[in-house]
């Protein structure tokens, strides 16, 4: 008999951050996401980091997973990633997406992020690297950030 822990379903939360509006990246990422059996958050454009990590608060989620299409990658991850540490949310996954230079990657990680998926990115990798992070716990383990 499974214990109520390993059926818990992982909870995504997905955002939009400042004015950029492209969605095509995170809505198809959300019904992935949902297909494999994962709840997802979708908050939607527009969101500010204080929103975003309160929605995560709020809803319990284990992965916050940012897109963005606009370069506004670096300072929208850097906010967002200064209130998860305040807010204490060290064993939430924190993912990013969508239209990045390969040569921010490292920098988005120095701040935080556990891992950058470019626009070529297949369902299979990033539900499996979701999964494999998230664990039956429900929950990333604890990091030292």
């Amino acid at each position: 008999m499974a214990t109520a822990m390993a059926d818990k379903k992982v909870k995504v939360l997905i955002a939009k951050l400042g004015l950029d509006g492209h969605e095509v990246g995170p809505i198809k990422i959300s019904r992935w996401l949902t297909e494999a059996g994962m709840e997802v958050i979708y908050l939607g454009r527009y969101q500010t980091p204080e929103g975003v990590v309160n929605s995560a608060i709020q809803e319990n989620v284990d992965v916050i997973g940012l897109s963005f299409s606009s370069g506004e990658h670096l300072h929208y991850s850097s906010l967002v990633a200064d209130k998860m540490r305040e807010k204490k949310l060290d064993d939430v996954l924190f993912l990013v997406g969508g239209t990045i230079a390969r040569s921010d990657i490292p920098k988005l990680k120095a701040m935080r992020v556990d891992e950058v998926f470019l626009p070529l990115t297949k369902k299979d990798e990033l539900v499996n690297y979701i999964t494999q992070k998230v664990g039956q716990k429900g929950k990333a383990p604890k990091k030292k950030h």
